[in-house]
């Protein structure tokens, strides 16, 4: 029976994927994932399953479907992080699957300004809650995941409401893309600029 491939795509641009992956991918006669991670196989004459809000009819068709043809999801950064492998994982035994990890946002980031991160606090704030004041006022550096409801502007107000000082952020916007954008500025600095995209935000101390 063939394994299932999970694989991890990087930050965005296909620059950042891995040797690996890219074989794994021409081998495979299915490929599962989101728009943005397929685009670059669309025309490999490959079937193609887009992920879309009914992710049980994406498993029945990988259960029914792995024993003669090989298959391989194509999940955004890294698989072991916020991914969908977690999923995957209650509906396969991790041994029908083989996990290939790709290049994070958070380790682009971090080489992108030049930071070592090995303590910093990593987490994720898109589509979740947690509360981030007391993670930044326990850590020298602290990444995380955003989205509409917690950007950085929302981060920054909390930062300044909580009268926490001594702190600058870094914003990075479409990591690994022609339109990116990094941003490094003080929380108050951070509140008036009017637009972010979904971006990765690194809060640390402003030496």
């Amino acid at each position: 029976m063939n394994k299932v491939y999970v694989l991890g795509m990087g930050p965005g641009n296909k620059e950042y994927i891995l040797p690996i992956t890219t074989r794994i991918i021409e081998d495979c006669d299915v490929l599962i994932g989101g728009k943005r991670n397929l685009q670059y196989y669309e025309d490999l004459g490959k079937e193609i399953l887009y992920i879309h809000s009914d992710l049980a009819s994406i498993m029945d068709f990988v259960v029914e479907n792995r024993d003669h043809k090989k298959i391989a999801f194509l999940l955004s950064g890294d698989t072991g992080f916020y991914s969908m492998l977690e999923y995957i994982k209650k509906h396969m035994d991790a041994s029908d699957l083989e996990v290939i990890p790709g290049i994070s946002s958070f380790q682009y980031l971090m080489a992108k300004i030049g930071e070592p991160w090995q303590n910093a606090y990593v987490g994720s704030l898109h589509g979740r809650t947690c509360n981030f004041i007391e993670i930044i006022q326990h850590y020298e550096k602290a990444v995380f995941l955003t989205d509409h409801k917690y950007s950085p502007q929302q981060i920054a107000k909390e930062l300044l409401a909580h009268k926490i000082g001594n702190k600058r952020m870094v914003v990075g916007e479409n990591l690994s893309y022609d339109n990116e954008r990094i941003t490094i500025y003080k929380p108050e600095e951070i509140v008036d600029i009017p637009k972010f995209d979904m971006a990765v935000v690194v809060i640390m101390n402003d030496e």
